[in-house]
């Protein structure tokens, strides 16, 4: 039986990824780490494509202890040069130091929102959002939602977190469910994960 997928066929991980964690929101329980990696990864991605970042994932989370903010916001230009010298990730200054900084601003943000999750899930009031896609010229770059998340996330002093990298990580995190409406996942996502 051949599946339509939005994305991915042909290559198990890229299969993998989307069937069963692209367009899943994690729990309104889940660890911090889980939405600092994305926004990381997100920002990562910007330029390239996702399978790229996909394939290095292991390696980025391994460079970034495990994407834990506390320990994160605490790398200096030591660490800066170790993570531009390690091969398994994208060694891009600008991007190794906005995870830096981003790690920096997901601790100030816990201390004036309570987390991480609650901060960005509002600009969706805590729902996800169908897009009812039927074709991927459907799919926008941005949305009013991710222009808005931009501009508190930068005001807030993030970084590398442009309307369209915003946009892609409210798809992988469910904020929006953007499967195509062919797609054998669509109605699985629908189903309220946030607990």
């Amino acid at each position: 039986m051949t599946v339509f997928r939005c994305f991915g066929t042909g290559d198990e991980l890229y299969e993998a990824y989307h069937d069963t964690e692209w367009g899943v929101p994690p729990a309104a329980s889940a660890d911090e780490h889980e939405l600092f990696e994305r926004v990381s990864l997100e920002a990562f991605q910007s330029g390239l494509s996702w399978i790229t970042i996909l394939r290095k994932r292991d390696a980025f989370r391994a460079a970034f202890a495990g994407f834990d903010p506390a320990v994160v916001a605490d790398f200096d230009e030591t660490d800066v040069q170790r993570l531009l010298a390690d091969a398994g990730i994208v060694r891009n200054r600008l991007k190794v130091e906005s995870a830096i900084a981003n790690a920096r601003a997901t601790l100030a943000v816990r201390e004036r929102f309570g987390s991480l999750d609650a901060l960005l899930w509002k600009f969706v009031d805590g729902v996800p959002r169908d897009g009812a896609r039927r074709t991927l010229a459907d799919v926008p770059a941005e949305t009013a939602e991710s222009q808005a998340m931009s501009r508190e996330l930068k005001r807030l002093g993030f970084r590398f977190v442009g309307p369209t990298v915003c946009y892609a990580f409210m798809q992988a995190v469910g904020m929006v469910n953007d499967h195509l409406v062919s797609c054998p996942r669509y109605e699985g996502v629908q189903e309220p994960y946030r607990e």
